[in-house]
């Protein structure tokens, strides 16, 4: 990695870490951390807490940040299993020039407000959405309520949730994925 892209990842993770957002580095790494994440108001995703995994390549800022949801979310661009968002939809609006606060003040809330059925990662909520908007706002709704409260959101870290039978299902590790898979 060279000097300069060393010197960019510090200084985005630190104006990370200096902003509201509740960070905490993996070990001591500034190139892999989470980020406590709230759902943009005025959407079905509304009240809802996720704990996001990101993972700065030795490229950043020139190839995008891996980003991926620990506690399970119902969107047509994020796989429900893994958490991973779809990299298309990150690749086509990831600039050098974007920092890691864009992503959490306007990538992933953009994302959660217009999400992009044409292009799923998750065929079930991309199909719901398109077929039927209420129910696919209910689901969205559900799933807030069931796994993104703050509670949740601490427990996403690979152990289990006390509360919840399925917490293996829950969990998730992030993976890079393109969409349209089939």
């Amino acid at each position: 990695m060279s000097t300069s892209g060393k010197r960019r990842i510090e200084t985005d993770v630190m104006r990370l870490l200096m902003s509201d957002y509740e960070v905490n580095l993996v070990n001591d790494s500034m190139q892999e951390f989470y980020v406590r994440f709230h759902g943009p108001t005025e959407t079905p995703f509304a009240g809802g807490v996720w704990k996001i995994h990101v993972e700065l390549p030795d490229q950043y800022p020139f190839k995008s940040p891996s980003i991926g949801f620990m506690n399970k979310i119902f969107h047509p661009n994020i796989d429900e299993l893994s958490g991973s968002v779809c990299l298309d939809v990150i690749n086509q609006t990831w600039s050098p020039m974007f920092d890691m606060i864009n992503i959490f003040e306007v990538f992933l809330p953009q994302l959660l407000r217009y999400p992009n059925p044409n292009d799923p990662l998750n065929g079930e909520a991309a199909a719901l959405l398109m077929r039927h908007p209420k129910e696919y706002d209910a689901r969205v709704k559900e799933y807030v309520q069931r796994f993104a409260t703050k509670e949740a959101a601490e427990a996403a870290s690979g152990g289990k949730a006390e509360e919840e039978e399925d917490a293996d299902e829950e969990m998730s590790d992030v993976g890079s994925m393109s969409c349209d898979e089939d």
